[in-house]
């Protein structure tokens, strides 16, 4: 298990910054995926450009700079919320207007930028099911990282899910490190949030919720790894 990615290591340092933030995506996709990001994974400047001049107005510094990097990687974007193509990008009218990115796959849930907070270089993100905006995090990088977990995470061949009991949470803890992400919610239900994230070398896993309904999701980096957390976590596992 120690030669396999671990992603708590990759993240020892935090995630202070946009450029941290991104430089840990590109981390993941080189040690999570078949292939690391290249040029053609990003969306060109003049689609960006493209884009800014449609809306009438330019993209936040960190929102900008997502989409350049890995905005076209299918993968770690389109598996289950997906990011919304630059061409895409549309300006929700209510609540004195949100610039939405971001779409659950049957529209029941948005993730986009508060018009007022665009002139902010990382501004926070916000989350809503089809009524009222409500916060998500705080920062447009830690939304990328979210994102690039999430469908990597729910797009994963060594994919599995349970509803974890209250007696596997210790081992969930001894055995796992917390991600310096933010506590943030989860679309679906109130019930279920907040999301929190943890890894282990060949371990991603997201715990959803603190009450009585808890979802532990997860993917291993091998079969091998993917039996190892079986047997740490028992449980009733959909797979």
């Amino acid at each position: 298990m120690d030669d396999l990615p671990d992603a708590a290591h990759a993240l020892r340092g935090g995630l202070h910054s946009p450029a941290r933030a991104l430089e840990f995506v590109r981390w993941l996709a080189a040690a999570w995926t078949d292939r690391p990001l290249a040029p053609e994974d990003g969306c060109p400047a003049d689609e960006l450009a493209a884009a800014e001049a449609r809306l009438g107005f330019p993209l936040p510094a960190a929102l900008r700079s997502g989409y350049a990097l890995f905005g076209r990687r299918d993968d770690l974007t389109r598996n289950q919320d997906p990011l919304v193509p630059p061409s895409g990008l549309y300006v929700d009218e209510e609540s004195d207007g949100v610039l939405v990115f971001r779409e659950e796959n049957q529209s029941c849930a948005f993730w986009g930028i508060p018009l007022a907070e665009l002139g902010r270089q990382d501004p926070p993100v916000v989350l809503s099911t089809g009524r009222e905006w409500t916060p998500f995090l705080e920062r447009m990088s830690l939304a990328w990282v979210e994102l690039a977990l999430t469908e990597l995470l729910l797009g994963s061949q060594h994919y599995d899910a349970c509803e974890l009991p209250a007696a596997r949470l210790p081992a969930l803890h001894t055995l796992h490190t917390r991600l310096p992400l933010p506590d943030h919610p989860m679309w679906a239900s109130w019930d279920e949030s907040p999301i929190r994230w943890y890894a282990a070398p060949g371990r991603l896993l997201r715990h959803d919720g603190l009450g009585n309904l808890r979802w532990l999701h997860a993917t291993a980096r091998t079969p091998a790894a993917l039996a190892a957390l079986h047997a740490d976590l028992p449980a009733a596992w959909v797979r």
